[in-house]
């Protein structure tokens, strides 16, 4: 009885271990995660990040504070970053630091590159047209499903 219980109690602490923290309600992604946090959130944004990149320490609070409208109100939208220097997903293209990609839950699972404005205001523009307002070229989500 004992033992089945220490054995659940590890189990649920490996699994809660590879789940996303959150940082200033902002999923932190890592490569082992990545697919499960596709997975759980209908809508997610993703910020692929350097730590040493200037422009993404400059997005950091305006990226958190959108994270947070969005949670507070609510939404099925979801903010994550991921350190693109320590997890590569091969399937995402990360030419340039920071690279924000939408990954909407939709038949085709078209993930969208995000090219608009860095502000609170442009992330709310872009998430309310469901990636239209803002975005830039479209990479197939097909590839990302067979890098797993």
């Amino acid at each position: 009885m004992v033992r089945r219980a220490l054995l659940c109690l590890a189990v649920a602490a490996l699994v809660r271990a590879d789940a996303p923290e959150e940082e200033d309600h902002v999923l932190v992604l890592r490569k082992s995660n990545f697919a499960e946090a596709l997975a759980a959130h209908k809508y997610l944004l993703v910020e692929f990040y350097a730590p040493w990149c200037g422009h993404c320490k400059a997005l950091a609070p305006e990226y958190a504070k959108a994270a947070g409208k969005l949670k507070a109100e609510g939404s099925e939208i979801r903010l994550a970053k991921m350190d693109s220097t320590a997890n590569e997903v091969e399937a995402v293209k990360v030419h340039s630091f920071p690279t924000l990609k939408f990954f909407p839950a939709s038949a085709d699972r078209t993930v969208i590159d995000y090219n608009g404005e860095r502000t609170l205001d442009g992330f709310k523009k872009f998430l309310e047209s469901g990636g239209q307002d803002g975005a830039g070229d479209d990479d197939d989500l097909e590839d990302l499903e067979e890098a797993e």
